[in-house]
């Protein structure tokens, strides 16, 4: 019989090689966006007032991308290009890409008419299977009146979350009709990605509905919500949406915030008032809101007083938007695990090809 002192050493260097032949945790963008003018079959469209707007082709210069482009080649040009700059980031290992559903009318059907931006679950899903950096981010309108069907199928096509872009999208998130499909959210297990604060990125927004106060119903129904943005914009009755937020943070376990998108100028007052909350860093996950990292409204210059010359210098030669994103928010005072924390959040591993992807796939829904 080994002596104890013996055994447990054993023990102890036994653990430590283990450890140290564990790969690393993954960091994966929880937050990336993909679009589409319907070229190459996708089913993708663009409202003709978007189109029209400044905002559209600086949105399709951010992805490096022309609309000249997405004729000739097809909107999955756009998700390839995504994976490509991607592939090229040394700090950040995958990203969701998000699919984006429109309004859907009094009859449960999509309303064209009323919709700005429409990315099919079908496109994205079966684009993303292509490269082994990218996973699916599935997004139902939960008043669709195949909503249930909808996101079954959206499981079984390996979604690791549903988004919703309440604003836009008319989606009024405490509407106790939608408590089936919060439920059924709940036994897939697939968290609920919510944008929260005010929409600048559209022509129209329903800014009420991006008060996190609305997310209360969903949390009790137990399931994973994250606020995109962590509500860094926007009020009610003088009272910032952001400071709703952190009432409900200490709350309700199951809800999170990302910090996507907390570095563009517009944002910087609700940045900084999360700073001060280090209490809720455990809360906080990665994501990026691609592509507007890559677009002048963030800019590192934006910070010069607030971080260090040598970090400033560092993620002005970084060329790569994720990793220039990855340096400056880490400069700026998040720590190493809010980075780590998407993938714990999705339940995503590294598999052993090396690509990340959701623990227990190919099992059936629950």
């Amino acid at each position: 019989m080994r002596p104890p002192l013996a055994a447990a050493c054993g023990l102890w260097l036994a653990a430590a090689a283990a450890a140290a032949a564990a790969p690393p945790p993954p960091v994966v963008d929880l937050h990336c966006h993909a679009a589409g003018i319907g070229a190459g079959g996708s089913g993708c469209f663009v409202s003709a007032a978007l189109r029209r707007n400044w905002r559209f082709p600086v949105f399709l210069r951010a992805f490096g991308v022309t609309e000249g482009d997405l004729r000739r080649e097809g909107d999955a040009l756009l998700i390839r290009r995504l994976s490509e700059r991607l592939a090229a980031a040394r700090l950040v290992d995958a990203a969701v890409v998000l699919a984006l559903d429109g309004v859907v009318g009094p009859d449960g059907a999509l309303d064209r008419e009323r919709t700005e931006i429409y990315v099919p679950n079908a496109f994205v899903a079966r684009e993303t299977t292509r490269f082994p950096n990218l996973l699916f981010g599935a997004s139902i309108n939960p008043y669709r009146a195949d909503a249930l069907e909808r996101l079954d199928r959206a499981a079984r096509q390996g979604a690791v979350l549903v988004k919703w872009l309440p604003d836009v999208q008319l989606i009024d998130p405490a509407d106790p009709r939608l408590v089936p499909f919060y439920r059924r959210l709940r036994e897939l297990g697939l968290p609920l990605l919510v944008h929260t604060g005010l929409e600048r990125s559209f022509t129209r927004s329903r800014d009420d509905l991006g008060d996190p106060a609305r997310l209360e119903l969903p949390l009790r129904e137990g399931v994973t919500v994250i606020a995109a943005h962590a509500a860094a914009n926007g009020a009610r009755g003088g009272r910032p949406y952001q400071e709703t937020l952190f009432v409900l943070l200490a709350r309700y376990p199951n809800l999170y915030a990302d910090v996507s998108s907390l570095t563009q100028v517009n944002k910087r007052a609700g940045l900084f008032r999360l700073l001060r909350r280090p209490e809720l860093f455990p809360r906080l996950v990665y994501g990026t809101d691609m592509p507007l990292i890559a677009t002048p409204l963030v800019s590192p210059l934006f910070f010069a007083f607030r971080v260090g010359w040598r970090d400033l210098w560092a993620v002005l030669r970084e060329p790569n938007p994720w990793d220039r994103d990855v340096r400056l928010k880490r400069a700026l005072g998040f720590p190493g695990a809010v980075f780590t924390r998407s993938a714990e959040v999705l339940g995503l591993v590294r598999g052993a090809d090396g690509r990340i992807e959701k623990k227990g796939r190919g099992e059936a829904p629950r």
